[in-house]
């Protein structure tokens, strides 16, 4: 498999489980996500806001532009912190889908406060990822100290399985 159709897949599932979180937790009550449980993030909803900050800065990285100022998220209501993880992870995926084979080799120089590094595109998309399936699998812990049970598989496995199945 060429490694465009591997980040291509990738992508899309970062899409596709995010889409499956908003989707568990949007019933939810206020009360649960907003529930202080100690974690990296004292709630369910700023792990989330942190999942979705972190996406658009890996973004600027991967697309060479500037990152966009966003809101905080005590300023944000639980659905525009939903609606705005879900179009963060589709603008992902659709810039990483654009790309081609030889976009994803080409390496990225990244100068901040914390770090010096520069690594390939494909890396930057796996670290952003993987990022995410931390702090989500946080989420499921968060969720079952406050009573939150019915979380649904997720993983890439079981995505590939699904995916095929359609």
């Amino acid at each position: 498999m060429r490694l465009k159709n591997i980040m291509s897949n990738y992508a899309d599932y970062n899409l596709w489980v995010n889409q499956q979180f908003v989707n568990w937790l949007s019933p939810k009550s206020d009360e649960l996500l907003y529930a202080e449980v100690p974690s990296s993030f004292s709630t369910i909803m700023k792990t989330l806001d942190h999942i979705w900050s972190t996406e658009e800065y890996w973004f600027s990285v991967i697309s060479e532009t500037s990152l966009l100022e966003k809101k905080l998220e005590s300023e944000l209501s639980k659905e525009e912190i939903f609606s705005g993880l879900l179009n963060s992870s589709k603008k992902l995926a659709d810039f990483i889908n654009s790309l081609s084979e030889e976009d994803l080799v080409k390496k990225v120089k990244i100068i901040n406060p914390w770090f010096e590094c520069e690594l390939p595109i494909s890396d930057y998309l796996l670290q952003v990822i993987n990022h995410g399936t931390y702090h989500r699998g946080q989420i499921v812990t968060m969720g079952r100290n406050i009573g939150i049970t019915d979380a649904s598989n997720t993983d890439y496995n079981f995505y590939n399985v699904v995916k095929t199945q359609q």
